[in-house]
């Protein structure tokens, strides 16, 4: 094609996106269902068929994806919730691996090992999918938490299944022992280099001076794609790097927080809406008509056996409750990275992988179409829904003081801070040091000096980058204590 051609195609591609996720929350379905869909339908005007390139703009698209979910993790919930997110995305992934991979042994017509290579593409919980679904859900903290951290966390386990269960098929000579101790090395590297690269990147962003507040968000982005490169480099997980990298930085105490979570969550936005689409320009859609009946039966399986029987032989021994398991086991969502992997066998040449793509395609269709559209409705149900809303500042866009020696910093108030109850009048504040800005429910006050500073009030304080831990100090107490109320 000519590149006025490719131009024109991609911009479609954003549009067609855009629209489909306005209209995705009216329908009550996932955008990426509609994303998908969008992708099939341009599929009968643009013959694309190229699984390397779909596989690229995955991976990319998932580093990125990652980054922003991890970003936006708070570490305070979801440490309570880790070791219970860890079996499930390791011991859970297997489980549902196995039993999944038996049936589509029988149902497709497959060889054991191709049928067991099924199922560990389909078998892990989608990160795309959950962060997308889950982040405009009233769901509780502990439950979203749970689904956060074993989507970010369980395609590690995915992906090994995947490239190992290949390199049986070609190679059936291959040691299980040598391969279940590759495994061990990636999630070792993964978690080592997740720390060290998400404390580097940090340090390089809270101490660099940078022409343009507009390259820090740059900065950040390219670290996190370092961080896949390296670890991936060296045999590590590099999406897992990216994922303990991402929480790292969005716990931190960073400066130019805002812009960078701004510009994380648009440009996510916008390679989820790509990613889909050329997803869904892979597939044919007269092929999935070949396996249709076996897709539906499959996707039952797997989302009212395997699923659930992972999910509770995990959780035997957590402090969840008979209605939270149910919901966890409903919610393990299906999404992008079951398609791309799915790519690997066409690339490796695996004989079925034609008919393995269709399937696997045709699960994540109906998983995202049944499963996604139905949890606010199960989690309702169920009561397992919230009151609490987590406060949002993305309605409150701030100016960036690039290369000047001031910034904005964002502080949420809780019940244990110094400052609550407490009016502005009173506060003993750094000099030259202003609050601009208090967000309540959802609304920005104009803060005078009656204001009284409540529980849960994000604050906008302008003032001297070398002033920020005195002002951190009055308005959230010592670092010592702070750490104690984590």
């Amino acid at each position: 094609m000519e590149t006025g051609t490719l131009i024109f195609l991609f911009a479609t591609m954003l549009i067609i996106g855009v629209l489909a996720a306005r209209f995705s929350s009216r329908l009550g379905l996932p955008s990426l269902v509609l994303f998908l869909v969008a992708g099939m339908v341009l599929n009968r005007f643009i013959y694309f068929d190229n699984a390397s390139f779909a596989q690229f703009v995955g991976i990319m698209a998932l580093i990125i994806i990652l980054f922003d979910g991890g970003t936006q993790t708070k570490w305070e919930n979801m440490r309570p919730v880790v070791g219970t997110a860890g079996i499930l995305a390791t011991l859970g992934v297997l489980l549902t691996t196995v039993i999944t991979g038996i049936a589509a042994t029988y149902i497709l017509q497959l060889s054991l090992l191709e049928g067991l290579l099924f199922g560990a593409i389909v078998g892990s919980t989608d990160a795309a999918a959950v962060f997308a679904v889950l982040g405009n859900k009233n769901i509780k903290k502990k439950l979203t938490a749970t689904l956060e951290a074993e989507s970010g966390s369980n395609d590690p386990m995915a992906v090994f299944l995947t490239i190992a269960l290949i390199e049986m098929i070609q190679v059936p000579s291959t040691s299980v022992w040598d391969t279940i101790g590759f495994f061990f090395l990636q999630m070792i590297l993964g978690l080592v280099l997740g720390v060290i690269l998400g404390k580097t990147t940090i340090y390089i962003i809270n101490n660099i001076k940078l022409d343009t507040a507009g390259l820090y968000p740059v900065l950040a982005m390219s670290a996190a794609i370092f961080t896949y490169a390296l670890t991936d480099y060296l045999n590590g997980s590099g999406l897992l790097a990216v994922y303990v990298m991402a929480i790292f930085v969005g716990n931190s105490d960073l400066m130019h927080r805002f812009s960078i979570l701004r510009f994380n969550e648009g440009f996510a936005w916008m390679m989820q809406i790509v990613m889909f689409i050329i997803l869904g320009l892979l597939v044919f859609p007269n092929q999935l008509i070949h396996v249709f009946w076996q897709g539906i039966i499959l996707a039952a399986i797997l989302t009212l056996i395997a699923r659930p029987a992972a999910v509770f032989i995990c959780m035997l021994f957590s402090k969840y409750h008979v209605k939270e398991k149910l919901f966890i086991s409903w919610a393990g969502l299906k999404g992008a990275v079951p398609i791309v992997l799915a790519t690997y066998p066409i690339i490796a040449g695996v004989e079925s992988s034609q008919l393995i793509f269709n399937a696997v395609f045709f699960v994540v269709l109906i998983s995202a179409l049944v499963q996604g559209s139905t949890l606010s409705w199960l989690a309702a149900k169920l009561k397992l829904t919230s009151d609490r809303k987590e406060n949002r500042t993305s309605s409150f866009e701030l100016i960036n003081l690039g290369k000047t020696d001031s910034e904005i910093m964002e502080v949420t108030i809780t019940d244990s801070s110094p400052a609550v109850n407490t009016s502005l009048t009173d506060l003993e504040l750094p000099t030259n040091t202003l609050i601009i800005g208090v967000i309540r429910e959802d609304k920005l006050l104009t803060p005078t000096g009656s204001t009284i500073l409540q529980d849960e009030d994000t604050l906008f304080v302008l003032g001297n980058k070398q002033s920020r831990e005195k002002a951190k100090v009055v308005l959230l107490g010592k670092p010592q204590k702070r750490r104690k109320q984590t």
